[in-house]
């Protein structure tokens, strides 16, 4: 018997796929369809569903979820203001994450004045060199670099995402230093996870679990500087060797409007969703369970009495090493990297070298 989901959990982050369209064909994308699938995107009337469905949700609990226009590229979505302000007016608050490259001076003035608490941009990579390798369009680094700027000149707070793997991770602090440079409020370090087109970069690309170990550490260290807030993201063991580092964040959030929570590493279906561009409703853009869509069903109920939601909140189901290991609680293990690799999105993370059965009894703070 399944255990029932908590109506009362918290909600934190909904990550909205406006568009698959893309004006970069990034080797590393969790997205499997073409820019053609885009006339199958939700309209303008369906998205205003999709924020009033999220709204709902949201009056409920102690403060209203962040909403992250993503995509694709959501700059390719003619009615994205529009769409905004809807947001904006239900009192949920406003993020983009985009990869810069169609942000002009006047783009940026448009983000600014939506009220988006935050943007993120994807640097994957301190050098036009590594960047447009991955991202397998020619100029695409300095784009983002002129998009970036118009941000920062519009007074617009971004961070800088990176997506972490074989070809950038020499790469990691020089990023760091590249985004302390611009202005940046963050970084956030993501570690890759075989979908969509890095089921194919992974064969090549994937980091070993003991290079994530050690890529882990690096994180602490920098972290540990307390110059710019970092965040880690598919990385859950991040949570376990900060403990066991004795690493505490110095560097404050400087948009307390952005919720980042750090309380568990894995937060999907915990404290996250994902609608696609269809409005099917997912644990996170990265774990291709459906659990629901929102065209036929309210994003409440689904929330409230999805099946594969509740299990995944249930600790004491999790399998292997990662149900038997003292971390469990504040890590979890990455969900999407074990359904990627097994098929059981409850199986142990398949890329993390903590070995909780050899370990000696750890106390966790």
């Amino acid at each position: 018997m399944k255990p029932p989901t908590s109506p009362m959990r918290i909600l934190r982050m909904l990550f909205w796929e406006t568009t698959v369209r893309c004006n970069l064909a990034c080797a590393h994308c969790r997205r499997l369809e073409s820019n053609d699938a885009g006339v199958a995107d939700l309209s303008t009337s369906q998205g205003e569903t999709l924020i009033d469905q999220l709204a709902e949700l949201g009056r409920r609990q102690p403060h209203m979820p962040l909403l992250v226009f993503s995509g694709g590229e959501p700059s390719c979505r003619r009615d994205l203001f529009t769409l905004m302000e809807r947001a904006r007016q239900r009192g949920i608050i406003l993020a983009l994450a985009t990869n810069g490259t169609t942000i002009n001076h006047e783009k940026a003035l448009q983000i600014r004045d939506s009220g988006v608490a935050r943007v993120s941009v994807s640097l994957d990579g301190a050098t036009a060199e590594v960047h447009d390798r991955m991202r397998q369009i020619p100029g695409a680094f300095d784009r983002a670099l002129e998009g970036i700027r118009h941000l920062h000149d519009a007074g617009v707070p971004f961070q800088i995402n990176v997506t972490l793997t074989k070809q950038n991770v020499h790469q990691l602090e020089d990023v760091y230093e590249v985004a302390k440079s611009l202005g940046a409020v963050a970084v956030h370090i993501f570690m890759l996870v075989p979908v969509g087109c890095g089921q194919v970069l992974a064969e090549t690309d994937m980091l070993s679990p003991q290079q994530y170990e050690q890529i882990m550490q690096d994180i602490c260290t920098l972290e540990s500087r307390g110059e710019i807030q970092i965040k880690v993201t598919c990385g859950p063991h991040y949570e376990r060797v900060k403990r066991q580092m004795r690493i505490e964040s110095k560097a404050a959030n400087p948009q307390s409007a952005i919720r980042n929570p750090q309380s568990k590493g894995c937060l999907a279906g915990l404290g996250v969703l994902f609608v696609s561009h269809r409005g099917d409703v997912y644990p996170c853009g990265y774990l291709p369970v459906n659990c629901g869509n929102i065209l036929q069903k309210r994003l409440i109920e689904i929330w409230d009495s999805s099946e594969d939601l509740a299990r995944m909140r249930d600790v004491a189901a999790l399998e292997g090493k990662c149900g038997v290991c003292g971390y469990k609680q504040v890590c979890g293990g990455c969900r999407a990297r074990a359904f990627g690799m097994t098929g059981n999105y409850m199986g142990e993370e398949p890329f993390c070298a903590y070995d909780p059965r050899a370990a000696e009894p750890e106390r966790i703070r």
